[in-house]
């Protein structure tokens, strides 16, 4: 679909991109620009959220915003205009002096309107064009430079910030994303961290020194049941405490994420029939080798954690008994098939302040233990940032997701539509466990595996939870099966 025209007049008009697939609509949460502000090919314009994910629009052209044809919070339909701008030469001179505060650093001259950088790949939903690796954007609309002379994206909602100190935005310290996660639940600022490793890139252990000092009083006593699972899908900060001012009622619009979800699980509550199975197990062993794990030089800089062997102790489960991994369809004129994929694209269960999310590591059956790290780390900081675009979330094939991480022992978790299968994994805590014929307290935890009986019949179903709970009570399998 066209997102452009343009009128005699000089004007260029951006529609609403479909920015999924099939999508219809999508809600304006923010707009980066205003009336009158110059506009760079590539610049991000605004955010709007769709039935999956928020996603920022880059303007595919320079000139001057000439109308705004939608307020923040309006739902637009796809292939709507939303913006208008002046692309004659004339006008975009005009406007050019009043961005010049921010569009170089202060070291160097502003370079010329129509020069462009080097390097730039295409943007997130495939219209103009976006800097190169060797920059990032800021949250707000800002391009960073890696280096001086590199032309900023401005937006106006940091031009009073910005105007005025007469400095270019610094570079953004350079660390990984479970470095980025661990600084913040730290509360460690990167900027104030000097970098010891290559190529400039802060490590944990620079991180854990910058704490170290901040950590000599004793700390708070954590509870054991926090203490012993740790999981990167609880993305959503506890919400205030409900401030009513004498209302009796308050109503919320269901629309976004929220309206997608709660249609998505009405129709596979109503379609599938699901079958939903329970194994209580010991995990003892499993949280040893989470702990030696992290010792681990080669997984030093990931996030290790139990949802981490889970995973793959599913994926292994999956790959001795391939019929869970599969799909229903309708067909043509009653000729349903069942569809067997050869890859695992294994959803995780996020909450995020937009409502429930399930992104995807795509062709997780391929990934060893430090790469599955890796992608579950990257996964949960871009869920955290509420940065997960559409395509994270598509063509998923089974899905787990961790109600443990909230104190909860299990539940019936419902099925993503689209897929067979979906394993619950509930919270780890210490209880009294019969032991090589001792009562002991052991380290224990509930699955719940969900499972379409369309598809996966009961003896199928129950051997996927029985191969995955029998990996964790001694994952050595997990080199003896593999």
């Amino acid at each position: 679909m066209t997102t452009m025209t343009e009128k005699a007049s000089g004007l260029r008009e951006f529609k609403m991109p479909d920015v999924g697939e099939g999508l219809t609509e999508a809600e304006i949460l923010k707009w980066y620009v205003q009336p009158g502000d110059t506009v760079t090919d590539g610049q991000v314009v605004c955010e709007v959220e769709t039935a999956k994910a928020a996603v920022e629009l880059p303007i595919p052209f320079d000139g001057v915003v000439h109308a705004l044809h939608f307020p923040e919070g309006t739902t637009v339909d796809v292939g709507q205009v939303i913006i208008a701008v002046d692309v004659s030469g004339g006008a975009a001179a005009a406007a050019a002096p009043a961005a010049e505060p921010v569009a170089a650093p202060a070291a160097e001259p502003a370079p010329a309107a129509e020069a462009k950088p080097e390097g730039r790949t295409p943007v997130l939903v495939g219209y103009g064009v976006a800097v190169s690796s060797t920059k990032r954007r800021a949250r707000r609309g800002v391009e960073v430079p890696a280096q001086q002379g590199e032309t900023l994206y401005a937006a106006t909602a940091l031009q009073a910030e910005l105007n005025g100190h007469g400095a270019a935005p610094a570079q953004r310290p350079l660390a990984k994303p479970p470095v980025r996660k661990l600084a913040k639940d730290l509360g460690v600022d990167l900027a104030t961290i000097t970098p010891s490793g290559p190529d400039g890139i802060i490590t944990r252990e620079d991180v854990h020194a910058a704490v170290a000092p901040a950590q000599a009083p004793a700390p708070a006593a954590v509870p054991a049941p926090q203490a012993t699972q740790e999981t990167p899908v609880r993305v959503q900060a506890p919400a205030p405490a409900a401030s009513y001012d004498g209302a009796r009622e308050t109503r919320v619009p269901v629309k976004g994420v929220r309206k997608a979800t709660a249609a998505a699980m009405v129709g596979s509550a109503f379609t599938a029939p699901h079958v939903t199975e329970f194994v209580t197990l010991d995990v003892t062993r499993t949280m040893r080798l989470v702990e030696e794990l992290k010792q681990d030089k080669e997984m030093q800089g990931l996030r290790v954690n139990p949802l981490l062997l889970i995973a793959k102790a599913l994926l292994v489960a999956i790959k001795r008994n391939p019929g869970i991994n599969v799909s229903w369809d309708e067909g043509h004129e009653g000729n349903a098939e069942i569809v067997q994929k050869h890859y695992v694209n294994l959803g995780i269960a996020a909450a995020t302040p937009r409502g429930l999310i399930v992104p995807n590591i795509k062709d997780a059956h391929d990934k060893t233990l430090p790469q599955l790290a890796e992608e579950l780390g990257a996964l949960v900081a871009t869920a955290r940032e509420g940065r997960t675009s559409p395509a994270a979330m598509q063509g998923g094939t089974v899905t787990i997701t961790n109600v443990g991480v909230f104190g909860v022992d299990t539940g019936t978790p419902i099925l993503n539509p689209g897929e067979s299968a979906i394993l619950a994994v509930g919270a780890i805590k210490p209880q009294p466990w019969v032991h090589k014929g001792k009562v002991k307290p052991r380290q224990v935890t509930t699955l719940a595996l969900s499972f379409d009986h369309r598809m996966v019949d009961g003896e199928l179903g129950s051997r996927v939870l029985a191969d995955t709970a029998a990996i964790l009570e001694q994952p050595k399998r997990l080199i003896t099966w593999a």
